[in-house]
């Protein structure tokens, strides 16, 4: 019999974590002398107050929802994949060869195109940490970190040598054609007669992004094979026992997770920036990490933890520009969330449960 209930793991636990890191943000706020009604006022109007920070929010989220999706989907295998931020920039180049490659007449052609690519680029840098990881027991963490830092390496070197337009000095690849532009949400609110984001970059892929969370609850909880990922995750020895293979769910789990964290440059490389720069994934592979932590790895605890730090991104903005607190206080923030949520979950966990067992028994009473 579990210790506490289901809702209280998975909805009690990180609100209490979360009020803990905002507590303490609260006081280190307080320690430079500003006030943190003030800083949470103009985080909550920046963000969520209008169209415009929603627009820039979403467009953060849609990020951090890929990338937690990735995690997760390794974590149900007990892997523990932090590879996201190197995936998503391969990611980010399989969908520059896909839209550079043709004269895409309308992005509803381009865009299926670049999924795949980014998809396959994505999933084909999970696959080596996962065949070392599957056969040769390399750690999934040591690889991964080790192929965060090839992945810049490789981006830097064809941007700078291969992918940048003759004449130019900007490390960046040449412009997407018009027809691989992606629609924004603005636009598509424009088509029936809305005024809603204007000039903010939230696109199409945050609908995409919605729907890979269902995909993602449909695969891992409804299917085959998400069963035997969920099997593997809980015990390896009752796993073989049944007849599922370690090394291919292991190889499998991490393709998907792979493909999943590329899928996120549909977002920023083509929907935003309409080419490929450097930097352009911006630390969201490390950011789902929390993200999958904090969302308890299910696919609609991860949609809400990505607002929350979509929330914190733009806010955190808004904070830098409006008031004189700096914007490295947001990171501050973010670290705190990650701490509570995270390493010192059972902190708050352990005494719910003593709270939870002893009301139990007191109902037996």
């Amino acid at each position: 019999m579990d210790k506490m209930p289901k809702w209280a793991d998975v909805i009690l636990t990180p609100l209490i974590s979360l009020i803990l890191a905002m507590g303490i943000s609260a006081l280190v706020i307080l320690a430079i002398g500003e006030s943190p009604w003030l800083a949470l006022k103009t985080m909550i109007d920046g963000a969520l107050g209008s169209s415009y920070g929603w627009g820039f929010t979403l467009y953060y989220t849609t990020n951090f929802i890929f990338t937690g999706l990735a995690v997760a989907v390794a974590y149900h295998a007990r892997l523990f994949n932090i590879g996201g931020e190197g995936q998503a920039m391969v990611g980010g180049l399989g969908v520059a060869l896909v839209c550079l490659a043709l004269p895409w007449p309308h992005w509803g052609i381009a865009l299926p195109a670049a999924m795949i690519g980014a998809a396959l680029f994505g999933a084909a840098w999970a696959l080596i940490p996962a065949w070392l990881q599957a056969k040769r027991g390399s750690h999934i963490v040591i690889t991964t970190i080790m192929f965060n830092f090839i992945a810049a390496a490789l981006l830097n070197y064809m941007l700078v040598n291969l992918m940048r337009p003759t004449g130019s000095m900007d490390p960046a690849s040449a412009n997407f054609p018009e027809g691989a532009h992606l629609p924004t949400l603005s636009g598509m609110a424009a088509n029936i007669g809305l005024e809603w984001g204007k000039n903010t970059p939230v696109n199409i892929t945050f609908i995409i992004a919605l729907l890979a969370c269902v995909l993602v609850w449909l695969l891992i909880w409804r299917t085959r094979l998400g069963y035997e990922i969920r099997a593997l995750g809980r015990s390896e020895p009752a796993a073989m026992y049944a007849g599922i293979s370690p090394v291919r769910i292991t190889v499998i789990a991490m393709l998907i997770s792979g493909g999943l964290a590329g899928l996120m440059a549909i977002n920023n490389v083509m929907g935003e920036a309409e080419r490929l720069v450097l930097n352009a994934v911006e630390g969201a592979g490390f950011i789902g990490i929390a993200v999958a932590l904090m969302g308890r790895n299910h696919p609609f605890g991860v949609l809400l933890a990505a607002l929350l730090f979509g929330f914190l991104y733009q806010g955190g903005g808004e904070l830098a520009l409006w008031t004189s607190i700096p914007r490295e206080l947001i990171i501050v923030i973010q670290a705190l969330v990650i701490l509570f949520t995270g390493a010192l979950d059972n902190m708050v966990r352990m005494p719910l449960e003593r709270i939870f067992l002893a009301m139990r028994k007191k109902g037996r009473a």
